[in-house]
């Protein structure tokens, strides 16, 4: 067994500025994250797939108190994607301080940033960032 989309290919593109998932040719649905299998019928059956760059705020937190290497405060959410899965990532260009129940339902458009690695981590990283729709 191999996997199709190894983190570090996800990586690499999403540095690129390609956001890469995997379609089953099964059931047809888009996993992101890559995986082994497919998130919605464990198939193997996969291809890599780019991934629109679209989604909607499903829902959010602030928060206050950061681990070791992050700076406090930043909002946290997940976005359902057009194609369908769910991410996680932070929402930038919105004041922590003045977010509220308004953000649930906003379109928003996907990007990404490096995140340093620290002592409880694999190295350095990439995290999904969201920006909202004008």
């Amino acid at each position: 067994m191999e996997y199709k989309l190894t983190y570090n290919k996800y990586k690499e593109a999403l540095l690129d500025g390609k956001f890469l998932g995997l379609k089953c040719n099964k059931c047809g649905a888009y996993t992101v994250p890559p995986k082994k299998v497919c998130m919605e019928c464990t198939s193997e059956d996969l291809d890599i797939a780019e991934i629109r760059k679209k989604g909607e705020i499903k829902t959010f937190t602030v928060i206050k108190v950061s681990p070791e290497g992050f700076d406090a405060p930043y909002i946290v959410a997940m976005v359902e994607l057009d194609e369908g899965p769910w991410v996680m990532g932070n929402i930038i260009d919105v004041d922590p301080y003045k977010a509220d129940m308004e953000l649930i339902g906003k379109k928003v458009v996907i990007g990404s940033k490096e995140v340093n690695g620290d002592k409880f981590s694999a190295g350095d990283g990439v995290a999904l960032t969201f920006a909202l729709e004008d």
